[in-house]
């Protein structure tokens, strides 16, 4: 059975990739590490703290029940 290549953007300069590329998802090592800069330098951010749902479970757990 053949592998399928797939063939999406490069995230930061926006060429074509193929999934079969060296530097997948990326076009090249330049805009690998371009992303990679990003990270670092703190311009990627996640939008929302992330929650810890062992907290909510022991709140649910802790209230009485509605019956």
């Amino acid at each position: 059975m053949a592998k399928r290549l797939r063939s999406v953007r490069c995230p930061i300069c926006k060429e074509k990739v193929r999934s079969g590329h060296p530097d997948f998802p990326f076009c090249s090592e330049r805009c690998r590490t371009m992303d990679l800069g990003k990270w670092a330098s703190g311009a990627y951010v996640i939008s929302s703290p992330i929650k810890d749902i062992s907290e909510e479970i022991e709140r649910e757990s802790s209230s009485p029940e509605k019956e």
